[in-house]
C-alpha cells in the first residue's frame, strides 16, 4: 500500500470538496476555486471532513496514480485554504525589480543587466510583489493557489538571469545556495 495515498486529507474549516461522477475533484475555498480531473481508475470519496484516495488493483500504474491523486488534492486543499508563495532575490549592481501597472494589468519590471528592461506579465491567479528595501536586495514575491503554476512562473523569472558562479549576481530563489567558483590566477 502506498505510504503516501493511503492517508487522508483533512478538510479545514471553510473548504469544500466536491467529486463529479467523472472524477473531477473540485475544492472552493476562501482563497480561490480549483479543479482536477483525476484518473478514471482512482477512487475518491469525501466521508465527513476528510477526502480519501483508493485504488483498484496494486499495478504499478495504480499504485503510482495512487500517491500523485492523493499529493495533488491535498496540494488544492492547502492552495485555496492559506495559499502558496515562493521568494526570489535579484542580486547585482544595478539590478532593480519593480511590478507596476501597464495599460490595466499588472506588470513585473526587470533591470537585469541587459541594454533593455525585461517586462513579465504575470499568468491569471498570480500576484507578484516587489519590494526594495535599502542597502539590500530586491525581493520578488509570488503568490497564488495554484502550487504547480506558482513554483512553474519562480522558474521562468529566475530563468531569465539564473545565478553565475563567480560573482553570484543573478536571480535565486531565496533559500537557494549557489557554489561559487574560483577566478583566473595569473601564472608566474
Amino acid at each position: 500500500m502506498s505510504r503516501i495515498g493511503k492517508q487522508p486529507v483533512s478538510i479545514p474549516g471553510g473548504v469544500t470538496v466536491d467529486v463529479a461522477k467523472n472524477n473531477t475533484i473540485t475544492v472552493k475555498g476562501a482563497k480561490g476555486e480549483l479543479s482536477f480531473q483525476a484518473d478514471p481508475d482512482m477512487t475518491v470519496t469525501v466521508e465527513g471532513d476528510e477526502v480519501i484516495v483508493e485504488r483498484p488493483t496494486d499495478q504499478k500504474r495504480h499504485r503510482s496514480f495512487h500517491g500523485l491523486t492523493r499529493s495533488l488534492v491535498a496540494n488544492m486543499v492547502q492552495g485555496v485554504s492559506e495559499g502558496y508563495t515562493k521568494e526570489l532575490d535579484v542580486i547585482g549592481v544595478g539590478y532593480r525589480a519593480d511590478a507596476t501597472k501597464m495599460s490595466g494589468m499588472d506588470v513585473l519590471e526587470l533591470a537585469l543587466g541587459f541594454s533593455h528592461p525585461i517586462y513579465f506579465v504575470p499568468p491569471e491567479g498570480i500576484d507578484i510583489q516587489a519590494e526594495t528595501i535599502r542597502g539590500q536586495n530586491p525581493r520578488i514575491k509570488i503568490t497564488g493557489v495554484d502550487k504547480q503554476l506558482v513554483g512553474q512562473v519562480a522558474a521562468k523569472i529566475r530563468a531569465l538571469r539564473p545565478p553565475e558562479p563567480y560573482k553570484g549576481k543573478g536571480i535565486r530563489y531565496t533559500d537557494e545556495f549557489v557554489r561559487r567558483k574560483a577566478g583566473k590566477t595569473a601564472a608566474r
